[in-house]
């Protein structure tokens, strides 16, 4: 399945960005140099490195199946992205230049005390913490089923990978790495896109294409409906989406130090600007390339369960027969629809285009039947085999139909996007637990040699921990899903305090304190009550929910208090 040719590209690409990366940038003297990078990055530098922060290989392998079983309607989760860019351009970045901090939450201890500040950085660890394991994890799980890889040594390589230039060469060799990944992760994802629409039937052209990706509803950019157990609707993007996006890159120390190691105020802002404008294209683009992936298996039989290793523990079980025949519904139906959908298009007579429509449609809605009895069947009589196999549908499509080199080019791409994600989050976990614990709780002054030598000890710990959180996890439904979610769980708390230290000039340390407390508690009892089924909730209202109670109890509390002594609120700049 893997040729040489591969193997070629795909190692070849990473140990040059690995070895580049290290080359490059494994000189820092002192702290500044090794947490900000010397605040030596331009606007494009920045912009990417952002970009690549958060674009993990979760993106690459969750969001095109997503879009093949869902539809496009994913990309709403993102529209409130470029809103939150503008708030922190004019009112975050500022503050954070004017103190010339290293980590967001040090202003917190500016602003309220200590206490505060190392709540809200535990919070960041905790969060961001086991996100880094899942970075690392996700893509391990997916390329050890499918190719037959060791798991755990998939986890060690990809940790290790990260660990050396991270460790390395700091907050400047992420940047720099992450600029390079990104040229990969795009460039790759533009091939297969085309080589996609090659693969298409001849008569269908691209126009075509996207018309039959609709008419079987996979097309569903906008949902305008209000019902709040939808996870994507363009209410829930533009309100929870746009806290979560404020909190994660106005308050995530893993965004947050992109930034600040600009060389000014004005490049990072550009660098959130270019991150804010290009972001929401980039996810239309993967999940995009996901409908064209749905397309293509109009044509050409998809696996009736895309979990292919987990299929063949199916088949080695007393309940194989049964598997069997579910399968081959599936294909009879298949082949029904398929039959259906090119009479659809070759077509020129409306009412007949018509009728097949519907009938096309149906036999869908029958394939999506028959894959959620596979489902249930595996899940009820087969243990130990992910059922959730979205995560499989774009890599499965990739080592099948496309050439041998572009496999490794994408390989790399899925390793590439990993490795980006992780040394961000490293980096991250690093500064804060350097900035914010040891240096500020030590109670003794560090030469600079000491500071960069510890904050190198504190990456290559925290690389260690991230591998062992891959090594131990398991999957949960929907990778792309699972990560968002860890955020939500914490980002809406973070964010609130931030908001408090910012605009509520009469709120003291006390109140935002109690508040974070009872505010992150609400979001987990909210999260326990949707696990239970107590109640049916999206999970980018958690956001909402945590910054909403840290506001409403602080302003409640502070209300009851009486007057307290004013402190600077936020200006922009």
């Amino acid at each position: 399945m893997i040729t040489l040719l591969d193997w070629l590209v795909l190692l070849g690409t990473l140990f040059a960005i690995v070895g580049y990366g290290t080359w490059k940038t494994s000189h820092s003297k002192d702290i500044s140099g090794y947490l900000k990078g010397g605040n030596e990055m331009k606007w494009y530098t920045v912009g990417l490195s952002i970009m690549a922060t958060q674009a993990s290989a979760i993106t690459f392998l969750s969001t095109p199946g997503q879009a093949y079983e869902s539809g496009m309607g994913f990309v709403q989760f993102y529209f409130g992205l470029p809103i939150a860019m503008v708030i922190i351009s004019a009112f975050f970045l500022p503050m954070y230049y004017r103190l010339k901090v290293f980590t967001a939450y040090e202003y917190l201890e500016n602003r309220f005390d200590l206490r505060v500040r190392l709540f809200t950085a535990f919070l960041f660890l905790v969060s961001r913490g086991l996100a880094a394991g899942i970075t690392i994890y996700a893509p391990a799980i997916i390329l050890s089923t499918l190719l037959g890889w060791n798991l755990e040594y998939m986890n060690i390589l990809v940790g290790l990978l990260v660990i050396i230039y991270t460790v390395s060469g700091g907050t400047r060799a992420v940047s720099l790495t992450q600029k390079y990944q990104m040229a990969v992760i795009m460039g790759g994802m533009i091939i297969a896109f085309f080589l996609i629409i090659d693969q298409l039937p001849p008569e269908l052209g691209f126009g075509n294409a996207l018309e039959l990706a609709g008419s079987l509803g996979r097309m569903n950019l906008i949902d305008t409906n209000y019902d709040l157990e939808n996870r994507y609707t363009l209410l829930s993007g533009l309100t929870g989406g746009l806290f979560l996006a404020l909190s994660y890159f106005g308050t995530d120390q893993s965004q947050v130090q992109r930034y600040l190691g600009g060389q000014s105020l004005k490049e990072s802002r550009l660098g959130l600007m270019f991150n804010g404008i290009f972001k929401v294209p980039m996810q239309f683009f993967i999940l995009l390339v996901g409908v064209m992936v749905f397309v293509f298996f109009q044509f050409n039989r998809p696996p009736a369960f895309f979990n292919g290793p987990g299929r063949d523990k199916v088949l080695e079980t007393q309940h194989a027969l049964e598997y069997l025949d579910l399968e081959d519904d599936f294909n009879r139906n298949f082949e029904a629809k398929r039959m259906t959908i090119v009479e659809y298009t070759k077509s020129d007579d409306l009412r007949v285009r018509a009728a097949l429509k519907e009938k096309a449609q149906s036999l869908q809605r029958r394939q999506e039947e028959i894959r959620s009895d596979i489902r249930t069947l595996i899940d009820d009589k087969v243990p130990n085999v992910e059922t959730k196999d979205s995560d499989y549908i774009f890599l499965t499509f990739v080592l099948q139909y496309l050439p041998h080199g572009i496999i490794g080019l994408l390989l790399a791409v899925i390793l590439s996007a990993s490795m980006s994600s992780t040394a961000g989050e490293l980096n991250a976990l690093a500064s804060t637990t350097m900035v914010d614990f040891y240096r500020r709780l030590n109670g003794k002054s560090l030469t600079d040699k000491q500071e960069v030598v510890a904050s190198k000890w504190l990456t290559f710990l925290w690389g260690v921990m991230s591998i062992g959180v891959a090594l131990s996890a398991s999957l949960v439904d929907n990778l792309i899903q699972l990560v968002n979610i860890l955020g939500s769980l914490f980002y809406g708390t973070i964010l609130g305090i931030f908001l408090l230290a910012f605009f509520f000039k009469k709120v003291g340390a006390r109140e935002a304190l109690v508040a974070g407390v009872i505010g992150e508690t609400a979001v987990l009892v909210c999260h326990l009550l949707n696990v239970y089924e107590v109640i049916n909730l999206g999970f980018l209202w958690y956001n909402l929910i945590g910054c909403g109670t840290v506001v409403l109890i602080a302003l409640l509390i502070a209300s009851m208090r009486g007057p307290t002594k004013e402190s600077p609120v936020l200006t922009s700049s």
